[in-house]
Formats: C-alpha cells, structure tokens, sequence
C-alpha cells in the first residue's frame, strides 16, 4: 500500500462511510484492463475485493490479484470459498496472504460446481462459511484449526455476506447473528433494489456491533435483470426498473444502470456504513458512479 493510505478497518473503526468495489480476477493471465481500472481508483475507495472463482468459474486467484492491487496501493479484501480447499489448503493461503500484506478476508461458502465451467469437478465443502470465520479468528489468536500454536499469528478483519432482501428474513437474520458470534466484523450484502426493505434489515441488525456495506451491483440490461431474478436467491430486481432497462434500448440500457446504481446508493447511504459497488464486466464506469454518488 502507499505510504499515508489508510485501511479499510480504520475507515470503519472512525465511523465513516467506506466504499468498496470489486474485480472478478480474469480467465488467463491478462490483468491489464483491471489494473488500468484500478489505478484510477487509488485513493478514492476504501477496499477493493477480488472474488474467488465466483460462480464456480475458474479464474487466476483472488490472492495474487489482491497482492498486485495492494502494492499499488489499494487495500484488498480477499474472498474465500468453502467450495475448492479443505482446511489445510485454507490455512496455509491465510497466513500467506497474511505475509503479503492482506488483512481483510470475506469468507464465503461458493457456488455448487456445477454451475460453473469445470461441472466435473470435486466440491470439498470441507468447512462452512461460518466454520471459516471460527478457523480465521483462531489463526489471528495465534492457534491452527487443531489447536496447535503459530510461530506469528495473523491480523485479519473477518468479513461476511448477508442477503437482506431474503423473504422471509428470520432465518437471514438468524444466520447473521450466528456469523456474528463466529467472528464476523463487517458484512457486504447481495444486491440491493430496494431500499425501503434494506433501512427495515438494518432497523433489525443495528443491535449488533459490526459494520454493514449495502452491496450495489450495476444492472447491465434488463435481461440482465431478469436472468439475476430467476437464478439469484434473495435478489428482486424490480418490474418497474426492469422496464426502465428496457425502454432504453440496448445502445444505452447500462447508463441507465449507472443512474440506478446512483440512485439506490443515496437511497441506502442513511441506514448503513457503507456501499460494496459491483460493476461486472463494466468497471470502466466506476469512476463515473463514484462521482455522481459524491464517494470521493
């Protein structure tokens, strides 16, 4: 990180609003087009988060990415899945990103395999998202998953996803409270449309000590939106937005996701601690959101 940067941990300890965004790691690799994007970005977020073969589709590590990212200056959030490693496998890339200067890690359960591009392929689900977190605050006590010591332990900022538009929610909130009391210190949420749902999510959890970043992912088309509708659980894009998309014409349906997008982060920004923008294959227009938003 450059010298005077600050991380995203003491932008949340201070109270201040965070913003985070996020790269998928390419299919290759070529990180030209994520680091161009990235560099334009320094300074102006507050963590930037590089998924973990999201989807189940394999891509170049999110650790690597996050290394590239941080000596550029940014401060990465590493996901990490349930889906691909055992416990073993985990361990040893945690206190490895640890080495190369990582602290914050979002810990997930991934996919099903056959979803993705490898439907062949062996899922481990050798720990839940919840065991993980259990695992990642052992290894900042200074212990591995057995119980044995480390030579040095870790400093991680322990993350979680929460989807506040589940319906019901009890469970959603039921499940929150558990990730809690495993360890998790923020959350990023799955996509929010609807805001008036999202101030009643954060009326329920705000008893609880820990930071949340409404998750804001930039709408592309209404097909987009339709296909996010029937295979996203807990994601409702709204009929009035999807024809929104749709009377815009392909030529100009994604500047009216960027209008969305703004619209939904002034919407939610009095009920949170922040905002995790997801741009998929549209990164380009972070800037302009960030801008329009008024995030720096």
């Amino acid at each position: 990180m450059s010298r005077g940067a600050r991380r995203l941990k003491e932008v949340l300890d201070r109270n201040e609003f965070a913003v985070t965004i996020e790269y998928n790691p390419p299919k290759g690799t070529n990180v030209s087009g994520i680091l161009d994007s990235a560099k334009t970005l320094v300074g102006r977020v507050s963590g930037v988060n590089v998924t973990d073969n999201t989807a189940a589709v394999m891509r170049a590590s999110s650790l690597s990415l996050c290394r590239l990212l941080y000596e550029m200056g940014h401060d990465p959030v590493m996901q990490i899945t349930c889906r691909d490693r055992n416990r073993l496998g985990m361990q040893s890339d945690l206190l490895g990103a640890h080495l190369l200067g990582i602290r914050n890690i979002l810990c997930l359960t991934g996919d099903y395999p056959t979803v993705g591009d490898h439907k062949d392929a062996k899922p481990v689900y050798d720990l839940d998202s919840v065991e993980v977190m259990q695992m990642v605050q052992g290894l900042n006590n200074g212990r591995d998953l057995a119980g044995n010591k480390l030579d040095g332990a870790t400093d991680f900022m322990i993350g979680a996803a929460v989807t506040p538009e589940a319906d019901p929610l009890g469970p959603m909130l039921a499940k929150f409270e558990t990730k809690v009391k495993a360890g998790a210190q923020f959350f990023q949420t799955q996509a929010i449309y609807h805001p008036e749902r999202f101030a009643s999510f954060m009326s329920a959890v705000r008893p609880f000590k820990v930071k949340v970043l409404a998750g804001v992912l930039l709408l592309r088309s209404a097909k987009m939106a339709e296909f996010m509708n029937a295979n996203i659980p807990g994601v409702s894009v709204p009929a009035e937005m999807i024809e929104e998309l749709r009377r815009a014409g392909e030529r100009h349906a994604l500047d009216v996701g960027v209008e969305i997008a703004v619209r939904t982060i002034r919407a939610v920004r009095p009920h949170c601690d922040g905002v995790h923008i997801m741009a998929i294959k549209a990164i380009d227009r972070l800037p302009e959101i960030l801008t329009r938003a008024e995030l720096g």
